[in-house]
């Protein structure tokens, strides 16, 4: 897959070249001191250390590309009071995120045409902090025509396979899963799979505040039997599959066995399954509610067992807000069901690899190179000769109490709430110039859209 930038003029900053140098920057792997050289929006060279360059990060802070987020809700338009643009953009600058994937619902309509995917487009003109590609989505109703979707612009197809929660975007059965996966394997497109069997799903409506009760009414088993329901068909059709948010770390077994024979599938997971834990999730809280559910601390281990040996290709956020008013229903079967963590991520599962004695630079793929890889965004999440000047200055050291009101999310709503995290995204540039500055508000608009370049069909 190629991917091309809707609006291509180059952004020079200045008009002149920019030098940004730190002790500390995330290249090959590893943090070496380095002076990143941008010119028009590019990176044109990295040199050597040179604390006379035009901006010198303070000895406590490194120099990281910027973060890929490939699973993100803005909601608009339609939802806009959910979420919106505007405000998730300025979310994910603040978040270090610098490109982020959105996806085909919560918004209305849904992103499942091409003429949708044009009214996506003209809600987000003028209102990006950051750059935003978008998924597509695969619903019965517009199976045969994905390759149609995939030439507007989409970068893969999003699906069900238990209801969405959502109306128009309705989920896909065995038959129709298969089907998807034959269509996309002919022009090599990709399916993105929220994975849960709804044969196992035993609860629809009110369940009451207990949030044992919601984990109960989703468990583990609705995962593991939807996940090998995709890698069987993955490996019939030959088609690439992702699984999202996975939250139960027994499927992962099935997915090491999966791609070691050969299997195109890989897993994401999310900061709120890998820092949360079900017994300290308080009866009546909404603001944890997800689907899947946050589970318990050995299965929390199974999930960075994942992480460690490779077998996660991607931390992602599912930043997935609502109305403080859908959140904060105390009855855990009415609440809305997704985590606002866009802006908190990184800090997050950086403050429990700490407590588990794992080097930052080891998890940071899995937020840049990993997320950008599974979205076919090539180039991105690296500092190197070519690629973007998406940098982030981030203090690993530094600790702070999130405060929901300070956030950028247009609903103040999060399970962190309270909590003290460590690491600290004190700037984020795009193409070279500031995005976002910690303490002041986010004002620049300079982000711009990601489209799939049709393939080219040789005669």
């Amino acid at each position: 897959m190629t991917v091309t930038l809707a609006k291509r003029e180059a952004l020079s900053v200045n008009g002149m070249s920019t030098r940004i140098a730190a002790r500390r920057v995330y290249l090959d792997g590893a943090f070496t001191p380095a002076t990143v050289v941008i010119d028009e929006g590019v990176i044109t060279a990295v040199d050597p250390f040179d604390a006379t360059a035009g901006t010198v990060l303070p000895g406590d802070a490194v120099l990281l590309p910027g973060l890929v987020d490939s699973h993100v809700h803005l909601d608009e338009p339609g939802r806009t009071e959910w979420e919106g643009f505007a405000t998730g953009t300025a979310a994910a600058a603040a978040g270090g995120i610098t490109t982020v994937v959105d996806m085909p619902l919560n918004s209305s309509p849904a992103t499942t045409t091409p003429e949708a995917l044009d009214a996506k487009r003209a809600a987000a003109a003028g209102k990006l902090a950051v750059d935003v590609a978008y998924w597509g989505g695969a619903v019965p109703e517009n199976l045969g025509s994905l390759r149609t979707l995939s030439d507007a612009g989409v970068v893969g197809f999003k699906c069900f396979l238990s209801p969405s929660g959502i109306d128009e975007f309705g989920h896909l059965d065995a038959a129709q899963l298969e089907r998807c996966l034959t269509e996309l394997a002919a022009f090599d497109g990709l399916l993105i799979v929220h994975a849960e069997d709804p044969g196992h799903l035993h609860a629809d409506g009110a369940l009451g505040p207990r949030y044992r009760d919601f984990e109960a009414s989703r468990p583990p088993l609705s995962e593991r039997a939807a996940i090998r329901r995709v890698i069987d068909a993955a490996r019939r059709t030959g088609a690439r599959a992702h699984i999202v948010h996975v939250s139960d770390g027994g499927a992962l077994d099935d997915v090491r066995a999966a791609k070691a024979e050969g299997v195109r599938i890989t897993v994401e997971t999310c900061p709120h399954y890998l820092t949360l834990d079900a017994a300290d999730v308080p009866d009546g809280a909404g603001a944890f509610k997800c689907c899947p559910p946050i589970r318990g601390g050995d299965n929390r281990d199974l999930l960075w067992a994942g992480v460690i040996d490779g077998t996660i290709d991607a931390i992602v956020s599912d930043h997935s807000p609502a109305t403080a008013e859908l959140k904060n229903n105390p009855d855990f079967g009415l609440a809305w069901g997704g985590i606002a963590g866009l802006q908190t991520g990184l800090s997050a599962v950086h403050t429990t690899a700490r407590e588990r004695g794992l080097a930052f630079e080891s998890l940071l793929p899995l937020f840049t190179t990993g997320p950008a890889r599974i979205a076919g965004l090539e180039g991105l999440g690296v500092i190197e000769p070519g690629a973007p000047a998406h940098l982030v200055a981030f203090a690993p050291d530094e600790t702070f109490v999130v405060d929901a009101a300070t956030l950028e999310y247009r609903n103040p709503v999060t399970p962190w709430h309270g909590k003290t995290l460590t690491g600290v995204v004190r700037e984020t540039w795009l193409r070279g110039a500031s995005a976002y500055r910690r303490g002041a508000p986010v004002t620049e608009r300079e982000g711009r859209e990601i489209l799939r370049t049709p393939a080219v069909v040789e005669a």
